[in-house]
């Protein structure tokens, strides 16, 4: 354990340290995309219906954002290191039971369990990058991990297309595994853990608001991606789950706010900056994820182009996105104001999707969408560090 000032690295360990982590983000990010194009090959190899395949996303989802709030408190109990390490270890164990999965139960039981430990990686990794650079230079720190976060969900679908249309779909798992063994040696050689508090005992854990947490998040993410083919309210279980997840948020939100010792500590959000950035990320994901799936289905379904084609569409405009992650660093080390560049990436986002909503029929070609993607990708650009930085800027402890 070592103090936060300790944690900041330079030279060749702080290189090291931040391709770690990045690489673990997008381990995280990318097989929330990659499987999309596979699901028609895993119904017919797995003998699946169609309800039952999109469990596999599903199941990945709900466990995903049942463990992302409990991250901190994790890390806080078994030690940054320890944790990351573990997480990468889990993800990268499941990925290859995903890919022997036998029938289409064991794959979904093993994508639940890959998402257990990919949710961590996300949290913890934008976590390690920050503290390992410098105050001055944490504007940068985001800049280098905002560039796998945005480019990440597009690198998903052709990557995972190729792979399908090469070899069959359990490569998509089995692509993670070299990688996650990198990432554990990495994190267990150069990986520090900060200084904690002394751990809670066993009677002190907030179980109570684990349960809430769970039966919140995990009911919403079911009603969300289930609730449009069983037609929503009309399915007593929609329903059912739907009271489930609103009682689930009031006695979560209450029981954090009540206990001593909170799986989740809600009283940051008195920090006003970090309020409004809460708010802007969950906008931007809307932009983010929804274009990302959306764009995919839209060219295969309507359009008729391949799994590889439609991903191969989003690049450019990633590329785009990364090209502008170093130049915004860059630009708030210099002291221009984040609230502008977050004003103006917000102005350049809506003119995306006003002249994607004007262009999108059965007959676009693919220089319509060009330029539109390429905008989306400055937008994105900039967005996503200033809202970052302007989210922590104020924040302590």
């Amino acid at each position: 354990m070592v103090g936060e000032d300790d944690l900041v690295e330079y030279g060749f360990r702080r290189v090291i340290i931040t391709i770690t982590a990045v690489m673990c983000a997008l381990l995280e990010i990318v097989d929330t995309t990659i499987v999309n194009v596979a699901l028609t090959d895993m119904r017919g190899s797995l003998g699946a219906t169609l309800t039952d395949v999109a469990w596999v996303i599903t199941a990945y989802a709900i466990a995903n954002v049942i463990v992302i709030p409990m991250t901190s408190w994790l890390s806080q109990q078994f030690g940054r290191q320890n944790y990351f390490a573990a997480s990468i270890i889990i993800f990268t164990v499941s990925s290859f039971l995903c890919g022997n999965a036998s029938n289409i139960w064991e794959l979904v039981a093993f994508r639940f369990i890959q998402g257990l430990g990919g949710g961590a990686l996300l949290v913890t990794a934008q976590t390690i990058i920050t503290e390992s650079y410098p105050v001055a230079k944490r504007g940068m720190a985001q800049a280098i991990y905002g560039m796998g976060v945005i480019v990440g969900p597009t690198l998903g679908p052709p990557l995972g297309g190729y792979l399908v249309e090469n070899y069959s779909w359990p490569y998509i798992f089995y692509i993670n595994i070299p990688l996650g063994i990198i990432a554990t040696f990495l994190t267990i050689t150069y990986v520090k853990s900060p200084k904690y508090g002394e751990k809670l005992k066993a009677n002190q854990v907030d179980w109570w608001g684990i349960i809430f947490l769970m039966a919140f998040i995990g009911s919403l993410q079911f009603v969300l991606e289930h609730g449009q083919q069983d037609d929503w309210f009309d399915d007593k279980l929609i329903v059912f789950l739907s009271v489930l997840s609103i009682v689930g948020l009031l006695a979560f939100i209450w029981r954090e706010l009540t206990y001593k010792h909170p799986i989740v500590n809600l009283t940051v959000l008195k920090d006003g900056n970090l309020r409004i950035g809460t708010i802007m990320c969950f906008i931007l994901g809307f932009g983010l994820y929804g274009s990302t799936l959306i764009l995919p289905i839209y060219t295969q379904s309507i359009l008729g182009w391949t799994a590889l084609d439609a991903g191969l569409l989003l690049i450019p405009g990633s590329i785009t996105t990364a090209f502008m992650m170093p130049i915004i660093g860059k630009l708030i080390q210099r002291g221009v104001p984040q609230g502008y560049m977050v004003a103006l990436g917000f102005l350049v986002f809506f003119i995306f999707t006003f002249w994607m909503h004007n262009i999108i029929t059965p007959d676009t070609g693919e220089e319509h969408m060009f330029w539109p993607l390429i905008l989306r990708g400055i937008g994105l650009g900039l967005l996503f560090v200033p809202i970052t930085t302007l989210s922590l800027s104020t924040l302590k402890g």
